[in-house]
């Protein structure tokens, strides 16, 4: 399988380093709550997989409006961008615990080669993005019919070189 996802070795430390902030902030800052829950950002969870026909990717994003979602596909890389916003109905101070991450994501995939980027699809159901990337029709497996008989039968269907 390709992979599709590009190594960044710094990732978790970003995110360690993003939690560190936010504690300082919300401890030391006079920014509002609302504030400090939504501009953070975090990395949804994605499934890759690929069969002879396509790669498919599933990206966990629950609560995310359809309209707060971009795929964009250039120069054979994919990229998906969103944002979750905090429910305005509920009042800062109601809240015990937010687990729950807030803000934008955006997730970037190296696509291969053969990928044919012209007939990329998404489709949104149920908190899931999938995202179906067809192969080209050359990158598919081809079934080459073996003939059963002499070897005159074969060099007759052979085309000529002489022409």
């Amino acid at each position: 399988m390709t992979v599709l996802t590009r190594f960044e070795p710094f990732r978790e430390f970003a995110t360690l380093q993003d939690r560190i902030n936010r504690v300082f902030r919300d401890s030391y800052s006079s920014a509002s709550q609302d504030e400090a829950l939504t501009t953070s950002s975090f990395a949804p969870a994605v499934d890759v997989y690929e069969d002879e026909h396509k790669v498919t990717l599933k990206i966990e994003v629950p609560g995310i409006d359809e309209k707060d979602i971009d795929v964009r596909v250039e120069n054979n890389t994919l990229t998906v961008h969103g944002e979750r916003k905090i429910e305005k109905e509920e009042k800062e101070e109601n809240y015990r615990r937010v687990e729950r991450q807030y803000g934008s994501f955006t997730r970037t995939f190296t696509l291969p080669t053969t990928v044919d980027t012209d007939n990329v699809s998404a489709t949104y159901d149920k908190g899931v993005l999938k995202i179906n990337l067809p192969k080209k029709a050359e990158a598919k497996p081809k079934q080459i019919k073996v003939n059963v008989g002499s070897e005159k039968s074969i060099e007759a269907k052979a085309p000529s070189k002489a022409a």
